[in-house]
C-alpha cells in the first residue's frame, strides 16, 4: 500500500504545532496557577515541540522548493532509469498548498519538452512523463511518429540496438526526438504496431508521454494531465541504485535542460 507521504507530513505538522501552542497558550499558564513548574512540560507537549520546528521545515522544502523521487519504471528509457533519483523543482511551475494543490502564486507554465512529475487521473501515485500537448494542442500519433498542430516532430536515427526477450532478442529502435528547443532521445520497438490515434488537449491540461514509446502507460491510455495535478518539473539525476542491494552510484548524475535557463 502506497502511503500519502504529503497528507501525513502536513498531518504530523498541524498536530504537533497544535500541542506546542495549546501549551504555549493554556496549559503553562494552568501549571503555574497551580503551583507546578510551569517549565516542567509533558513528555507529549516535550516530543511535539522537537519535532514541529523539524517537520515544519521539511514541509516546506517538500512542498515549495525541491523533492527527490526515485523512477519506478522503464516507461522513461533511455532519459531516465529504474533506480535514478531525480531532483524535482516544485517551484517552477508556481507555488502550490501542499495536499490540496492549489496553485497560489503563478511563476510559470510546462512547456512541449519538459519532464515534469503529476498525479494521473484515477491514481494517487506520482507519474513522471515528458510534456508532449498544451492545452489546445492537436496530436497525431501514427507510425509512431508525432505531429503537433499538424507539424512533424524531428527525428534523427542513433542506433538499433537488442535487448533479451525470453529465448531471444528484442529489436529497439533509437532515435533523437526534437520537440521545439529540446531534443531527447527515444526507444521504439517496429514488433509492436501502433493505430493511428488523434487527441485535442482540454483546457488546463497537458498531453504526456514516455520516452520509452512503446513501454509506456500514459495519455494514450488514460488520458490528459490535470494541472491541478501538476507536481514540478524534474531538473537533475543526482544519484543512482540499481534495485536489491546495491551501492548508490553517482555515474549518471546529470542535469536536464542544459541550453535552457534552469541550468543556469
Amino acid at each position: 500500500m502506497d502511503i500519502d507521504f504529503p497528507f501525513v507530513l502536513t498531518w504530523a505538522v498541524l498536530i504537533t504545532g497544535a500541542i506546542w501552542l495549546l501549551d504555549a497558550v493554556v496549559l503553562k499558564r494552568r501549571r503555574e496557577e497551580t503551583g507546578k513548574d510551569p517549565e516542567s512540560e509533558p513528555v507529549v507537549v516535550e516530543y511535539a515541540r522537537s519535532f514541529f520546528p523539524v517537520l515544519l521545515l521539511v514541509l516546506v522544502l517538500r512542498s515549495f522548493l525541491a523533492e527527490p523521487y526515485q523512477i519506478p519504471s522503464e516507461s522513461m528509457v533511455p532519459t531516465l532509469e529504474v533506480g535514478d533519483f531525480i531532483l524535482v523543482n516544485k517551484y517552477a511551475y508556481g507555488i502550490r498548498l501542499p495536499v490540496i494543490g492549489t496553485k497560489i502564486i503563478d511563476i510559470g507554465d510546462p512547456q512541449r519538452g519538459d519532464i515534469m512529475v503529476f498525479i494521473p487521473p484515477g491514481d494517487d501515485r506520482y507519474f513522471i512523463k515528458r510534456v508532449i500537448g498544451l492545452p489546445g494542442d492537436k496530436i497525431s500519433y501514427r507510425d509512431k511518429v508525432l505531429f503537433i498542430n499538424g507539424e512533424r516532430l524531428e527525428y534523427q536515427f542513433v542506433e538499433r540496438l537488442f535487448e533479451a526477450h525470453g529465448s531471444g532478442a528484442l529489436e529497439v529502435l533509437v532515435y533523437d526526438e526534437t520537440i521545439g528547443d529540446v531534443m531527447h532521445r527515444i526507444h521504439r520497438y517496429p514488433i509492436r504496431k501502433d493505430r493511428v490515434r488523434s487527441w485535442v488537449v482540454p483546457e488546463d491540461s497537458y498531453f504526456m508521454m514516455g520516452d520509452n514509446r512503446d513501454r509506456s502507460a500514459d495519455s494514450r491510455e488514460w488520458g490528459v494531465a490535470s494541472e491541478q495535478k501538476v507536481v514540478g518539473k524534474a531538473v537533475a539525476i543526482w544519484v543512482h541504485k540499481d534495485p536489491g542491494f546495491n551501492w548508490p552510484t553517482f555515474d549518471r548524475n546529470q542535469w536536464f535542460y542544459q541550453d535552457s535557463e534552469d541550468s543556469q
